[in-house]
Order: C-alpha cells, then structure tokens, then sequence
C-alpha cells in the first residue's frame, strides 16, 4: 500500500504521523521542538528528522508518496540556508516525494475538520489565530512570538505565574499555592532570586511554569483562577479578530492548553461569542497527513482513523 506523511512542528514538540491511503495510522514519531523561531534551524531540522525516523521505523520510505509538513515558523523557509537544513533531513529520512509545507494553523485546521473553511486558534507554546479558505490560512490574528505577542499561550502563562509572584513577595502577602510551587520549579527561595532564575533561562522557558497554573487552578488558587480567565479571553479575541461577525463556519482548537482549564474556558468563551461549532483537538499531524492523501486522492481522501 502507498503511503503519506504528514508532520506538525512546534515550538515544544514535533510529531509525525505516516498513513495508508485508507486512511489507517500505521506509525508514529515524537521528537523535540521543531520551530526554527525559537530553536537553532539546524536543532529544529535534526527534530524533523528524529520524529520521521521513528514514524518510518519498519516501513518502506519509497512508498511515500506525499509529505506535508506543518510547522510553526513556517515562513523562516523563505531562508535557503534553513530551507537546505530541513530538506536535508527530509531527504535523510528516506523521503523521495517533494515536501510540501505548511503553517500549523493549516495542519491543525485539517485535524478537527474536513471542511475548506473556517478558523483556527493554536494555543501552545505560543498562540495563533488563522481564517482559513481552501484548506490554506489567508489571514491571521496573533502569532507574533513572545516578545510582542502569544497572548493567552503557554509562554504568557508562565509569565503571568511568575509575575503574580513576584508581585505577592514584593508585598510580603502570604503565598498561596501557585506561588509556592513557581519558587519550587525555579529553585528559588525569594523574590532576587526568582528573578536571576528566569532572567538566566531563555525566554521560551517561562512555558514550563504553564502547568503549574493549571494544578493551582484545580486546587482553587485565586491567582490561577484569574490568570485561566484572562488567557481564555484573550485567546477568544484572537479567534475572533479573523471572523465575521456573521461567520457560521467551524472552529477548531488546537495546542497543548486545549485540554487544560483555558481550553475549557475558552470553547465556552467561543460558544457565547460565535454562532459556530467549536471542535477540539490536541494535534496537527494527522491533519497534514491528511492533506498529503488529498494531494493524491483529491478531497474524498480517507479521514485518519
């Protein structure tokens, strides 16, 4: 049987997913993050190439014969010396079909839904909004990295963790859990050095503390109930930026906050606000493998099953 690959790179994770014509899973491959944004291009391409070898594992690469690559810092493959890093792996792997890539709005799109249009939030390590017309992201909202932008993701999370603890130790306020267990993951004991631990890490680390939010929002923590609050509004005005006011077309959620409180409070957020279906899902890959079969078999392509 022919086969299709389709990957969904991220800041945090890479996975891949290779599929049979009919639609069946038939291997699968986790690595490291692959955003060549936030990690050095030649990091982010070895990544690509881990997660393919694992999906590939007893299969035959010749076979292949489409591959869609969903990544975020999709337009960092405008650079040629990156673009040589990535199809160099791609090619390492064993692939012989061309490799198509997409933004990871596009791949995550193409997961919760077979329709051509609608919007996409990806709520992860950073966040985007995308509007989607034939399969392809014609405009979007967010998405400008940590430093301007990723309102509401795992990255603003952690940030706002940290912050509302700092804000608590300068007002020698009593620490509630959430603060207690930001000092812990930092290995600190006080405010002066908190802040050396976070300003020593690379910025993107601030998204380690995004669970520690969720675990303190479950145990009742007033600074985790409103730092949950805050990023699913955020996140909703992100969504909605890209919409009509009159738009019924689906919504589909993507990232890692998507099964976390934010991403609860978000659909209900997006249900108030849009006349629309909400569909969550955790991953883009399957959705760019499905995009290679459709570059094969045409729009009745098989859904993953």
């Amino acid at each position: 049987m022919d086969l299709v690959v389709g990957l969904d790179a991220g800041g945090t994770s890479t996975r891949a997913l290779v599929l049979g014509l009919d639609g069946a899973r038939l291997g699968q491959g986790l690595a490291g993050g692959a955003n060549p944004n936030s990690h050095p291009p030649a990091v982010a391409a070895a990544h690509i190439g881990e997660a393919l070898a694992e999906a590939l594992d007893g299969l035959d690469s010749r076979k292949v014969r489409s591959g869609v690559l969903g990544m975020a810092g999709a337009s960092r493959m405008t650079d040629p010396a990156v673009l040589d890093l990535f199809q160099g792996a791609w090619e390492r792997a064993g692939l012989h079909c061309p490799m198509r890539v997409i933004t990871d709005c596009e791949a995550a799109f193409a997961t919760g839904t077979s329709s051509a249009d609608g919007t996409v939030l990806v709520a992860g390590t950073g966040s985007i909004a995308g509007r989607i017309s034939g399969h392809r992201m014609v405009g979007q909202s967010g998405g400008y990295g940590w430093l301007i932008g990723d309102d509401g993701s795992a990255f603003w999370l952690g940030r706002e963790a940290v912050r509302a603890t700092v804000k608590l130790l300068d007002l020698d306020a009593p620490l509630e859990g959430l603060a207690t267990a930001v000092l812990t993951a930092a290995g600190a004991r006080n405010r002066g050095q908190l802040i050396t631990a976070v300003n020593a890490a690379a910025p993107i680390e601030l998204a380690q503390f995004a669970p520690l939010v969720s675990s303190a929002y479950h145990h009742g923590d007033p600074e985790a109930l409103t730092i949950v609050a805050s990023a699913a509004r955020l996140l909703a005005d992100t969504a909605t930026a890209v919409r009509e006011p009159s738009d019924t077309s689906p919504i589909v959620l993507v990232g890692s906050l998507i099964k976390t409180p934010v991403g609860t409070h978000l659909k209900q957020e997006l249900l108030t606000r849009c006349n629309a279906a909400v569909i969550m899902t955790t991953e883009g890959a399957a959705g760019a493998a499905w995009l290679a079969a459709v570059d094969v078999l045409g729009p009745d392509a098989p859904r993953p099953s």
